[in-house]
């Protein structure tokens, strides 16, 4: 067990033994969730994309999962794992490191707090695998492009990017927030209005750092075959580049049966983050180890209990088999 995860599992037993002596904090602090962009159709900025067949850069991609151990209705206890891997060509290295995090609050405060460590160690995975690309490789991270302030990627890995002038593109999965004139998805509109087989829309908005956002938004489709279209933002310092053959760079690596249209370098990290379910069942039965030790545990495993009856007569036994339904807090 590393040093990390030692000091991980000091701070939660101090926090836990806190909240059983003196309860939690009754109200929340406000979060902003990001304004919806509306975007006027211009089918001018559609642009098609050409397929290429090699590539000599190195594609460095992150990610971060987040696992729960323990949780009841005022408190969680989460195994965060974050990844990278770097592509070349066809060589694939990657790495991982954990944490186990420890939060007060109701299911939205933890929601808010998780997704904040998230993209702090995120940012910190890729600050940290810097050293191994050069300038005019691609880094690759999952999500929008805001950066600086709580539930952002951090702004020090925008300006260390920037400075070795990297490549850096934010590919989110999916985009709530885009919509057209009318309100409806403005990512499925442009898909359905395209004539090319493969294409970039750019910009769908235009960086704007003074409400954090650090990127141009634009659509891409990077495969022929398939049916996935994403959001992808390209960094306001790369405006002095042709953005299309920059883009298309990511045809080369997103032909991948595992992940067909997507770019294989963040599906990669998406899949390694994944922690097997007996490494969570040892951090579960060392959770529960720290707690006893303190005198904490049988307390905190009556609320657990309590609060777990949904999932009992669901099936689930652990707390992070829940996650299979898309509930972690």
């Amino acid at each position: 067990m590393n040093e990390r995860i030692v000091e991980d599992l000091i701070e939660m037993k101090k926090k836990l033994r806190e909240y059983i002596d003196k309860g939690r904090t009754i109200g929340q602090a406000e979060v902003k969730e990001e304004p919806i962009i509306t975007v006027k159709m211009d089918k001018s900025k559609l642009k098609p994309l050409k397929q290429v067949s090699s590539c000599d850069a190195q594609f460095l991609a992150v990610d971060c999962s987040t696992r729960t151990l323990k949780r009841a209705s005022n408190w969680g206890i989460y195994l965060m794992r974050a990844t990278f891997a770097i592509v070349a060509r066809h060589r694939v290295d990657w790495g991982y490191n954990e944490r186990i995090y420890s939060v007060i609050g109701d299911a939205f405060t933890r929601g808010s707090v998780l997704q904040d460590i998230r993209l702090e160690l995120e940012s910190e995975m890729a600050l940290k695998q810097l050293h191994r690309v050069d300038s005019g490789d691609f880094l690759l991270l999952d999500g929008p492009s805001y950066f600086g302030g709580p539930r952002k990627f951090r702004i020090w890995l925008y300006e260390a990017s920037e400075k070795k002038r990297l490549n850096l593109l934010c590919i989110s999965k999916q985009s709530r927030i885009l919509h057209d004139e009318k309100g409806r998805d403005f990512i499925a509109a442009v898909y359905m209005l395209s004539p090319h087989a493969i294409w970039l829309y750019y910009p769908a908005q235009e960086a704007n750092k003074d409400k954090n956002l650090y990127g141009d938004v634009s659509v891409v489709k990077l495969c022929e075959d398939s049916h996935h279209v994403f959001r992808c933002d390209v960094m306001e310092y790369l405006k002095g580049y042709r953005v299309d053959e920059l883009v298309s760079s990511l045809t080369f690596l997103s032909n991948d049966p595992r992940c067909l249209g997507y770019p294989v370098p963040l599906w990669l990290a998406h899949d390694f983050s994944a922690p097997s379910d007996t490494m969570l069942l040892s951090y579960h039965d060392k959770v529960e180890e720290t707690l006893g030790d303190a005198g904490v545990l049988e307390t905190l495993r009556c609320e657990e209990l309590v609060f777990r009856f949904g999932d009992e007569i669901h099936g689930v036994r652990h707390a992070f088999e829940r996650e299979l339904l898309g509930d972690y807090v």
